[in-house]
């Protein structure tokens, strides 16, 4: 691993649950940060967001596009952006895909359904806007367990605090040590601490739909600024995805983000491909 590459792992320690947007703080002037992303992605110590870059229609999909309308197993939505991708010679990107009334949210989910289907093969790249990056569960473990320093670097106190803080937190918080103490320290407090159960969660969802009247389409925002902290971000996805398994709740997208701020937007649930999950219903 060469130094820029650590410095850049050093700096996701220092920021909330080990995530940060790429286009601020101090990830936006961060040289080679492209390189490097893909770099680490490319080992699985980091992720980050990710997008359709460019589409070609692929033979299934020419052949859909030749059946009598009454057989056509997609939607007039996914009809016309197929018909506008087979127009094309070759790769296309999803930005030249005009298809009125469609907005690029709802035009990204359907070019992964195409694809989803056989119908188009799409090429993902990390997004371009608004992309995020975070550590990954094997990346904790290597900067926990395996990272072994060798040879000279200059690397400022800063992100050395942030390793060594983390360090801390992994010899302190492991889930069978973790104490109850109210009087436990900021610096030795457990970095994972679980004790609110899915059903527990799920309650809370429905008391700020009523309360908020958000008419079974709460936003994820409310729930994160009610359960974060205790958990963690990490911890309350998990969750969700837990409960969305068991079909007790659903998690749909923001088609329209008018209404919201960016922060709003960004407590959605990033996703490789479309929009960030943002809201929850209960079924």
């Amino acid at each position: 691993m060469d130094t820029n590459e650590l410095k850049f792992l050093l700096k996701l320690l220092g920021c909330a649950n080990y995530r940060s947007s790429l286009s601020t703080g101090g990830f936006k002037a961060f040289k080679g940060k492209d390189k490097i992303c893909q770099n680490l992605g490319d080992r699985e110590l980091v992720d980050y967001s990710r997008e359709i870059a460019a589409v070609k229609i692929l033979p299934p999909g020419n052949a859909l596009l030749k059946l009598e309308p009454a057989q056509l197993p997609i939607t007039d939505k996914e009809l016309k952006v197929l018909e506008k991708i087979s127009k094309a010679a070759g790769k296309i990107s999803p930005s030249k895909i005009k298809v009125s009334p469609l907005k690029a949210p709802e035009k990204e989910a359907i070019l992964k359904t195409l694809s989803e289907r056989g119908l188009i093969d799409a090429e993902i790249k990390r997004k371009k806007t608004k992309a995020e990056v975070w550590l990954t569960e094997r990346g904790l473990e290597y900067l926990r367990e395996d990272y072994t320093p060798k040879g000279t670097a200059t690397i400022s106190l800063d992100l050395l605090s942030h390793y060594l803080r983390f360090l801390r937190k992994s010899m302190h918080g492991k889930p069978e040590q973790i104490s109850t103490s109210s009087h436990q320290s900021e610096e030795s407090a457990p970095e994972t601490i679980i004790n609110i159960s899915d059903e527990e969660i799920l309650q809370t969802i429905q008391k700020l739909d009523r309360e908020l009247g958000t008419d079974n389409y709460l936003p994820i925002f409310h729930l994160r600024e009610k359960l974060q902290p205790p958990l963690s971000r990490d911890e309350l996805d998990k969750a969700l995805y837990r409960l969305q398994a068991k079909d007790e709740i659903d998690l749909s997208s923001l088609l329209d983000p008018t209404p919201y701020t960016p922060e709003q937007i960004d407590a959605g649930i990033s996703q490789n491909v479309g929009g960030s999950l943002f809201f929850l219903s209960v079924n």
